[in-house]
This record gives C-alpha cells, sequence and structure tokens, in this order.
C-alpha cells in the first residue's frame, strides 16, 4: 500500500519540502499526517481525501454523489452522531449501508455504527466539506418533513364543497380552529425555513391531490416541500387571518401584509391570493425590513460602470431612471445610490409601494391606494417638505411621470423605476406615458436598464473549454472565447443542485448627454439611441452577462437566459 505522503506529492499536490516540514510537524504534535497538511494548509479536505481513496482503493464520492440519499438509509444514523463524526448514510441494500466517511479507517465509528443500525458497513471516503453540507441539507428535509407529519397529525380539516367554497361555516368557529397549533406549527415552519433559506417569495399551491410549497431562491423556484389536499383550506385561511383578509372570500383575488418578527430580524410580506379552478393559490413576497446590507460594490458592476453610475447620482439635479422587469433588482440599486449619497447637509424623501428596506435618517413614504395616499397626492405632499434628493418607486403614469419630471426642473436629483426591456427603450416607454420630448431631454441624466443573473457555485463550477458553437450562440468573434476557460453549473448540495449560489447584477448605463439629447430632440427611434449610446460607449446587457461569463462569475447559459441579441 502506498502511503499517503507519497500519493500527493506523485499528485503534484505538495512537494517533497512539504513533506518533509510536515512530517517533522507530525512527530512533534502526534497527530496522522494528513490532519498535520490540513492544519498546516498545505492541502485541502477534497486533497486530501482523493489520496485516501487511491491510497485504500475505496470510492471516492463527490457532491453530486450526495444530491440525493436515500431517505431511509438517511434514518439509519442519528443527526447527532452523522455530525459529530462526519459521516452519512448514503445507500441501504441486502442488509449492508454505505456510508461515507472522512476517515473510513476509524474502527472505532465504524463499530458504532454497527452497533446502531445492525447492520453491515461499507464505508466510502469523502471531503469533510462535503459531507458536512450534506448533513445540513438532508437532515434538514428530514426534520422538516417530520415536522410537516407531525403538525398536521390528528388535524380535523373543514369540510368544503366541490367547488372549493366554505359550506355554510361559522366564520367564528373556523378562527377558532385555525389558531390551533397544528396550522399555526405549519405556517410558521413554511415561513421560517423561507427565511433560513434566502427564499425571496413563498409559492403555496393546490394541486390536484396535494399542496405544493415552492421558494423562489436566487430567482428560481425550487420545490419545497408538499401538504396533503385536505390541508389547503386551513393553511390558506390561516394565511389569511394573517394578512387581515377576509376568510369567507374564495372566489375574489385579495392582496394583504403581514409583518414577521423574529429573533433576529423584521421581516415584511406581501400576500396575493389568486383563485384558481384547483383552489386559491398564494404568493408571499419576502422584504426584509430593516439591515439594508447592500453596497453599490457589492450589486456586481463593473469599476468603469461603477464610476460612471456614482459621477450621476452626485450631480446636484436631474433625474436618474433604473429600468427591468419586475424582480431585477431596481429597487435594490437605488437604496444602495440613495445610501451612498446620504449627508448631513442633505433631506432626502421617498415614496414607494411598499417600503422594501428601511434606511435610518430618510423619510419614507409608503402609499395606500385605500385611503387615498397615492403617489401624486404624495409627491405634492413632499414639495412643502424642503427635499434635495427624491427617490420615486416607481413611475406608473403621467401625473407620477409630470410631478419626476418638475421635480428634477426645480433643482431636485430624482431617483426612480421604470418597467422596459433596456436603456434606450426606457426613453420611448417615458415618451409614450406622455411627456414631452423637450422635457424628457432637458431632465434625464442617466438611463440605467438591469437584470439579475445567478452566479455559479463556488463548490461544484465546472471548468471547460469553450469550442466555437458557444461563440456563435452569442453572436460574438470567437478569438474572444479561444484559449479561455469558461464555467458551468453542475450541481451539489450546497447550492440544491442548481449550480447556481447567489446572484449578481448585469447593468446597462445609457448617459444621457449632448448628442443623445439632440436625438431625443429630433424624434429619433430607440433604435438610433441604441446606436448612439454604443457610439458613445454604452456596454449593453448582452455583452455585460458576457463579461460575467468570460470572469466565471455565471455561465453561458444563464446569460443567454436573461438576455436578447440586440441584434
Amino acid at each position: 500500500m502506498q502511503l499517503l505522503g507519497e500519493i500527493l506529492v506523485k499528485e503534484k499536490i505538495i512537494s517533497e519540502k512539504d513533506l518533509e516540514s510536515a512530517l517533522k510537524k507530525q512527530k512533534e504534535y502526534g497527530k496522522r499526517l494528513g490532519e498535520v497538511l490540513l492544519a498546516e494548509g498545505y492541502i485541502t479536505d477534497e486533497n486530501l481525501a482523493r489520496a485516501i481513496s487511491k491510497q485504500l482503493h475505496l470510492k471516492l464520492v463527490g457532491p453530486e454523489d450526495l444530491i440525493k440519499i436515500e431517505k431511509e438509509a438517511l434514518e439509519y444514523i442519528p443527526e447527532f452522531f452523522a455530525r459529530e463524526y462526519h459521516c452519512i448514510a448514503r445507500h441501504l441494500e441486502d442488509g449492508a449501508l454505505e456510508v461515507v466517511m472522512v476517515d473510513p479507517e476509524d474502527i472505532v465509528v465504524i463499530d458504532n455504527l454497527q452497533k446502531i443500525t445492525s447492520l453491515k458497513i461499507i464505508p466510502l471516503i469523502g471531503a469533510q466539506s462535503i459531507i458536512d453540507e450534506a448533513i445540513e441539507r438532508h437532515y434538514k428535509e428530514l426534520r422538516t418533513t417530520g415536522e410537516v407529519t407531525a403538525a398536521l397529525s390528528g388535524m380535523d380539516f373543514i369540510a368544503t364543497g366541490e367547488s372549493g367554497e366554505l359550506d355554510d361555516i361559522d366564520v367564528n368557529e373556523l378562527k377558532k380552529e385555525l389558531d390551533e397549533a397544528p396550522i399555526v406549527k405549519l405556517v410558521n415552519l413554511i415561513l421560517s425555513e423561507a427565511i433560513k433559506n434566502r427564499a425571496t417569495d413563498i409559492h403555496i399551491e393546490p394541486l390536484f391531490d396535494a399542496v405544493l410549497v415552492r421558494y423562489r431562491i436566487d430567482g428560481a423556484l425550487q420545490d419545497i416541500m408538499t401538504a396533503p389536499k385536505k390541508s389547503a383550506n386551513g393553511l390558506i385561511s390561516r394565511l389569511k387571518i394573517m394578512a387581515d383578509l377576509n376568510i369567507a372570500e374564495r372566489r375574489l383575488p385579495q392582496d394583504g401584509r403581514i409583518s414577521l418578527k423574529m429573533p433576529e430580524k423584521e421581516v415584511d410580506i406581501r400576500v396575493s391570493i389568486l383563485p384558481t379552478v384547483k383552489g386559491e393559490k398564494v404568493v408571499l413576497r419576502l422584504l426584509d425590513k430593516k439591515g439594508f446590507a447592500f453596497t453599490l460594490p457589492s450589486l456586481g458592476f463593473e469599476p468603469a460602470m461603477l464610476e460612471i453610475f456614482r459621477k450621476w447620482i452626485t450631480m446636484p439635479y436631474g433625474m436618474i431612471i433604473v429600468s427591468g422587469p419586475t424582480g431585477s433588482g431596481k429597487s435594490t440599486t437605488l437604496h444602495a445610490a440613495i445610501k451612498e449619497v446620504q449627508c448631513e447637509e442633505d433631506n432626502i424623501v421617498t415614496v414607494e409601494d411598499p417600503v422594501e428596506y428601511q434606511i435610518d435618517r430618510i423619510a419614507q413614504v409608503a402609499t395606500n391606494d385605500k385611503i387615498g395616499l397615492t403617489f401624486g397626492g404624495s409627491l405634492r405632499s413632499i414639495l412643502r417638505q424642503d427635499p434635495d434628493k427624491i427617490l420615486i418607486g416607481e413611475i406608473r403614469d403621467q401625473e407620477t411621470a409630470d410631478i419626476a419630471i418638475k421635480f428634477a426642473l426645480t433643482g431636485h436629483l430624482v431617483f426612480t423605476t421604470l418597467h422596459a426591456n433596456d436603456a434606450p427603450s426606457t426613453i420611448t416607454r417615458l415618451l409614450d406615458i406622455g411627456v414631452p420630448r423637450f422635457l424628457v431631454g432637458s431632465t434625464l441624466n442617466l438611463v440605467m436598464a438591469q437584470r439579475l443573473v445567478r452566479t455559479l457555485c463556488s463548490a461544484c463550477k465546472e471548468e471547460y473549454t469553450p469550442d466555437k458553437s458557444i461563440a456563435d450562440r452569442l453572436k460574438i468573434d470567437y478569438s474572444r472565447l479561444a484559449d479561455r476557460k469558461l464555467y458551468r453549473a453542475r450541481g451539489c448540495v450546497r447550492c440544491r443542485n442548481t449550480g447556481y449560489f447567489g446572484r449578481t447584477g448585469l447593468f446597462e448605463l445609457l448617459e444621457v448627454k449632448l448628442p443623445i439629447r439632440k436625438l431625443i430632440y429630433e424624434n429619433k427611434d430607440q433604435d438610433d439611441i441604441r446606436f448612439a449610446a454604443i457610439d458613445q460607449g454604452m456596454i449593453t446587457l448582452r455583452e455585460a452577462g458576457i463579461l460575467k461569463a468570460i470572469s466565471g462569475q455565471t455561465s453561458i447559459e444563464e446569460v443567454l437566459r436573461t438576455t436578447v441579441d440586440e441584434e
């Protein structure tokens, strides 16, 4: 059998000099060579696992092998034991249990596993970080499933007719039943797990035979759990009570809000209920009320783009518009900009629906159409509040646009958002709303379109050499990709088998300088504005995505999914 040090030297993971140094420290510390090499930073836990695999001729288990684990096998090893000894059961067959371990030569652990499970143990080797991530994910899912079952056990659900409507039930009795522990536990479980998993939205959707709960994580929906179909009415009615909605109304859409206080944070939840043929579907939007931690550099700006953006947000007056679809991060960008330019000399006021992020020393107004507190009415009142900088959550109509333009013309710096596909079409959209061309040209400072792309999971992203077909799909010259290494999503335990973890921004900055203003005054279309902006140095959303892919932050597939070819 080869020695561990010899394998690592042969694989060029460490040098002979490193090995000699580690062997001396091994005698001094009285530990195994692998532990010393890890502690001194000569190798990673993955290097060690691969070397032990070759030394003992055992199968090396990678992150992709631990994405799916048999629940029956997992349940044989208690969670406390798995965490303490860094091991996880993977497969059960014919009285033998495959267990992925950090140290497959640890006889004591193997003996204890045999006593606990009464099964033959087949040890496999894996890196500690990968095993620990698998333990965290799979045991949490096991606990969640158990908690759902426990919450619903013994629960008497309210009967409904075939149409899904309540059948002559006393609403007070219904409320009393819904306040009981089981359904409350289920709702609390769904909300708390969403917050722990960084979800931005929760979808609770009725199926023919179950209720599906999905979380939107990093912009993509993921199935999380299912509950029995009979729990649908109790679950949705409980959420309605929390949002102060009409629990007896099941035929019309309803909207409400829930304020959730947890030990670590406060979360504002927007509730949307939509009647469907299979029952009511609920979508919850989670907004962190405190702890706005974003800064402009953390959003994903390229250095040159960040310099341009910072230049315009420090101007004394004018208008800055951030455009993009719902969920593209517009509000986050504007709040980060407001936070950067905030100073004691300025009075900053915002009008939003709703207030997504609370920032200290800024007057933030939440509109409420039910009581007549509209964007237009709020903005007219703000004029008497002596503002210097104003953030308008969204330009939705001509009234809001007119007031925003007047603010910009009278010496105020206005930040706002607009729904448009790219920066040039944002100008067209303003004109469509009814703002005169001469006002658009004279007030706009900067138009920025943005998208969010998922960033590749650092634990499992896979390197590859792109061929000409990749360049053809992107419609760029292959010379830009030749001799480069790109990365693609693979999937592991850490990223829930998506291949992505976290998001970053793509930005398209159109500076409204004299040549662009002239085109607006001359009634030119958005294509003319686009070509002039590109000549002026504007980087398009597609090009920004390509730069992110070349730098290894995201994949080509993600760029193609979120951006369009401008030709």
